[in-house]
């Protein structure tokens, strides 16, 4: 039981770091693409802007946990 409060705090660690990265990793995005993600996606109800914004954020996902996971 000792090693598990251990485990658990690099577990968070980990997954605070990549939310970190995911958020920055979005917000970068949002700079590279011409227009503001979220403007067009609410208020303008742009189906593909959330499907790209969709996979983007799928595939910042997947690349994240795979250099966490190592």
């Amino acid at each position: 039981m000792a090693t598990s409060l251990p485990v658990l705090l690099n577990s968070l660690l980990y997954a605070g770091i990549g939310i970190l990265v995911f958020v920055v990793g979005f917000i970068i995005l949002d700079m590279l693409t011409p227009g503001k993600l979220w403007q067009e996606i609410n208020e303008k109800q742009n189906r593909a802007v959330a499907t790209f914004a969709g996979a983007v954020a799928l595939g910042l996902s997947i690349i994240i946990a795979a250099a966490i996971h190592g």
